[in-house]
């Protein structure tokens, strides 16, 4: 770090806070966003902390220490985009708070060469601009690519939680399992039952499947040849299925379909299933 580069270095981890002082100061009044100027302490405390982050990454980057840099730049993008991500600001908003600082730093360089007009070179002025521009980029993309990961990662989580809640298998002795299925079953709902349910039943270690319908309402003809089709994979993977709980209008949209549900064991209720099993031993 050459004694030029260490000074600019120096001025603006001591500039930092009236660096933030003044990019606060700009912010627009905006309902629910962490970046408006209604936001309350804790929401400002956290932009002062992540700003502080922002100031030294670039000014690591001035200052000539590019490997340090890389390391700050993912820290700092993965710090922000939790936060962000947390407090549901969308990134044009992230972007636009980005960019109006990146004026206000560059403003400090400026107060910088001014005072240090003897010992800065052009050189030192053109290097810094060009520096000081890519370094906000990467900051950014490094934001935009965490933000992303985030996202898919919750989102994943999101789905998975969903589509368990949506075909919750419960096991209720050694090899007996329940599926209690309520509310409308679309063809969509019934093509995830037909790779979930499966899936479930294999890590269970279930053999028998009690498939209650008796909190369905709706069902069309397509659901009901996938809830047909569900009963043959679980056949083909060795399971028995009993189907409960059938509704009259289920029924005779199964019959319409030709669907035959004659190999499969049906009982009005699931309770009557249960104890016919228990009774027979299984």
């Amino acid at each position: 770090m050459n004694l030029v580069n260490e000074k600019l270095y120096d001025y603006l981890l001591e500039n930092a806070e009236h660096m933030t002082d003044e990019w606060l100061s700009n912010r627009d009044f905006k309902i629910g966003s962490v970046y408006s100027s209604s936001a309350d302490d804790h929401a400002v405390e956290t932009l002062r902390k992540q700003n502080r982050l922002t100031i030294r990454s670039i000014a690591t980057r001035l200052s000539g220490q590019p490997g340090h840099f890389e390391r700050l730049k993912k820290n700092w993008a993965e710090l922000v985009a939790e936060s962000r991500i947390r407090s549901n600001t969308p990134i044009h908003e992230v972007f636009d708070a980005v960019m109006r600082f990146r004026t206000i730093y560059w403003s400090f360089i400026e107060r910088f060469i001014r005072a240090n007009n003897d010992e800065v070179l052009r050189a030192d002025v053109l290097r810094w601009g060009s520096e000081m521009n890519e370094s906000f980029d990467e900051l950014f993309h490094e934001f935009s690519m965490a933000y992303h990961e985030i996202t898919e990662e919750r989102l994943t989580a999101q789905q998975s939680l969903i589509r368990e809640l949506g075909t919750p298998v419960i096991k209720i002795d050694g090899e007996r399992g329940i599926l209690p299925l309520i509310g409308d079953i679309d063809t969509g709902r019934a093509k995830i039952l037909k790779t979930a349910v499966p899936e479930r039943c294999l890590e269970l270690d279930i053999v028998h499947l009690f498939i209650d319908l008796s909190g369905v309402t709706i069902i069309d003809t397509m659901v009901a040849q996938q809830m047909y089709e569900l009963t043959q994979i679980l056949s083909l993977l060795g399971m028995r299925s009993t189907m409960t709980g059938i509704r009259p209008e289920i029924a005779q949209t199964s019959i319409h379909l030709g669907i035959d549900f004659g190999m499969i064991r049906t009982y009005g209720s699931l309770r009557q299933a249960l104890e016919d099993a228990a009774g027979q031993g299984r």
